[in-house]
């Protein structure tokens, strides 16, 4: 019996730049914000059950604060929290 050597590539989704208005947004609310979860139910559950990182720790805070500069991973996808920019118009 031969052994082969198998390679494996990882696929890592480009990060997603994700806009908050104001300094601050909560974990599950950025969550839904960006489209990773449907509903705050869902936000709950995967934030309670450790499947969620804040700058690359495990985070079950669904109250977290997160501001710009911080960096949520989810399911495999990055998500980079900016702040929105002040364009002028009322």
């Amino acid at each position: 019996m031969m052994n082969k050597k198998l390679t494996v590539t990882l696929k890592q989704n480009p990060p997603v730049a994700i806009e908050i208005r104001g300094e601050v947004i909560t974990l599950d609310a950025f969550l839904k914000l960006a489209g990773a979860v449907e509903s705050g139910g869902q936000a709950k559950h995967v934030i309670q059950a450790g499947k969620v990182r804040v700058n690359r720790e495990v985070c079950a805070m669904r109250g977290k604060k997160l501001r710009a500069g911080d960096v949520v991973r989810y399911a495999g996808q990055d998500y980079h929290v900016t702040e929105a920019k002040d364009d002028g118009l009322v």
